[in-house]
């Protein structure tokens, strides 16, 4: 677990973006700073005289340990940002916040799933547990079963047969799934069901023993037809040999999936959830299918993008069109940054943009090249698209004090990534938004000043990154809310890579 945990922190500053003052985790591949920023929520003010301070004191069995990846000297959350809200309904914001069009708001969302956290003060421990899960299901929904994975061994599956499913699951997404039937060997009380137990207990050598607890899930009917057809082929493949293949369902969960895969009839994981693209990013599957789910899960902000610039670059495309005329575009570009030529560089450049941004993903890309790109200095269109490309970076603010032309939309764009659009004359409605936004005066809606005023600094997070969506959709209203709320407790990075990524992509 340890070593798990070890990698899970090596891969998390790759996952959110740093924060002035919040975060020091960067999602899409940025060095973890020397420097770490403060936390959200101010510090108590220095001392005005020299007695001893006022010392609250809470019984120790109130306080449940923390749980989670990164600690908050490095996210600068504190363990308490639960406090105050209700554990049910922060379960039910974090299972519909709407992040799949944004790469600043999911960067924002990792760290809070993240963070080492308590639950709610005075929340039952059902209720807690159900958040727990609620974050564990969301990471899986969302593909990054790695961390999800390392959350629930943090918490500890033995702890419930519900904890000990997400685990099972996450170890036969990433294949992984020694370790829980390991653990299912010793305890077998947390075996989800039979099928699990017949699946373990065969990986272990016991083919007796498997088979007669599948003839006893046969008689007492303990299982789905169709399970125990895929369990018989997976215990005696030798006696179904030439038969005709099993009919795929369409919702399989990941044992099915993986018995599937056993008995050489492998499901494709593009027409399934998303977490099952990690399945495909192990060596059994092919060079095209393992690109096609990292694109998918980088898409996402699950997967660190170099990744997939490793698995773009990994050889010569095999075919063209579609994913090939991808990688073969990259391929180009990688090689003319390369050179150091900024002709090759001028040359390539766009159409490379263009097949990022038919895929989704100009923000990875934008973190994989952007510093190399600043170190040319191209002129007319193509230097005008690699200033905006590197308005998608972290480098924002450094992109934006050599703006390419004094157009309109470039005046706004760098006000906007020094944090002042006001400055500029909003080229849009969106723009106006975004301007009034960053205006301060603005103000959130009632509900989340309320909430920021109890303390309740995960909810006004979880609802900010709600306001943001509603925004992006066109309610202008929500968008300056949105960034108001950000702004207000310290999400300043936040608030302008969302903004500008607004500006320049749109909704993906």
């Amino acid at each position: 677990m340890r070593t798990r945990v070890a990698l899970v922190a090596l891969w998390l500053p790759l996952a959110a973006t740093a924060e002035e003052p919040l975060s020091a985790i960067d999602w899409l591949g940025q060095a973890h700073p020397s420097s770490l920023p403060g936390p959200v929520l101010l510090e108590p003010p220095v001392a005005e005289h020299a007695l001893g301070p006022e010392i609250e004191v809470s019984a120790l069995e109130e306080l449940a340990p923390p749980v989670g990846l990164v600690p908050p000297d490095i996210t600068g959350l504190p363990v308490d940002l639960w406090r105050g809200s209700d554990a049910r309904q922060l379960a039910r914001l974090i299972k519909s916040a709407p992040v799949e069009t944004s790469p600043a708001m999911q960067a924002l969302f990792y760290t809070l799933l993240l963070a080492e956290k308590r639950p709610p003060p005075g929340a039952s421990r059902q209720a807690a547990e159900s958040l727990l899960l609620a974050q564990i299901d969301r990471l899986i929904d969302l593909g990054a079963t790695d961390p999800a994975l390392a959350l629930t061994e943090i918490a500890g599956p033995p702890r419930s047969r519900a904890l000990f499913r997400r685990w099972f699951d996450a170890t036969l997404l990433v294949g992984q799934e020694d370790d829980s039937c390991a653990a299912l060997e010793a305890q077998p009380h947390l075996a989800p069901d039979f099928a699990a137990t017949i699946f373990c207990t065969l990986r272990a050598g016991d083919w007796q023993t498997a088979a007669l607890t599948l003839e006893t899930a046969h008689a007492l009917e303990l299982l789905p037809r169709a399970q125990l057809d895929l369990l018989d082929r997976f215990l005696s493949p030798e006696i179904f040999e030439g038969a005709p293949p099993l009919p795929a369902p369409d919702s399989p969960d990941p044992l099915t999936f993986r018995l599937f895969e056993a008995i050489g009839e492998r499901m494709p994981s593009t027409r399934l959830p998303r977490a099952f693209a990690n399945a495909d990013l192990r060596d059994l599957a092919g060079w095209k299918a393992q690109i096609e789910a990292a694109e998918r899960l980088t898409r996402i902000g699950a997967l660190n993008p170099n990744k997939l610039l490793g698995l773009y670059t990994e050889r010569a495309p095999a075919a063209s069109g579609g994913v090939w005329d991808r990688v073969a575009a990259v391929q180009r570009f990688d090689t003319a940054l390369n050179t150091g030529s900024a002709e090759a560089v001028t040359k390539t450049l766009p159409a490379v943009w263009k097949q990022v941004r038919a895929a989704g993903l100009e923000v990875p890309f934008a973190n994989l090249f952007a510093d190399r790109l600043a170190a040319y200095p191209l002129t007319g269109a193509v230097g005008a698209l690699a200033w905006r490309v590197r308005l998608l970076s972290p480098g924002y603010e450094t992109a934006a004090r050599t703006p390419p032309d004094d157009g309109g939309d470039t005046v706004f764009l760098a006000k906007l990534a020094q944090g002042a659009p006001g400055d500029a004359v909003p080229p849009n409605d969106r723009a106006q938004a975004i301007s009034e936004g960053f205006s301060g005066t603005a103000q959130p809606p009632q509900e989340v000043r309320t909430a920021l005023d109890d303390g309740r600094l995960g909810e006004v997070i979880l609802r900010g990154i709600s306001l943001f969506d509603s925004g992006a959709r066109g309610n202008p209203a929500d968008l300056t809310a949105a960034l108001a709320t950000l702004r207000a407790i310290g999400l300043e990075d936040t608030a302008r890579r969302g903004a500008l990524q607004l500006m320049l992509i749109g909704r993906t």
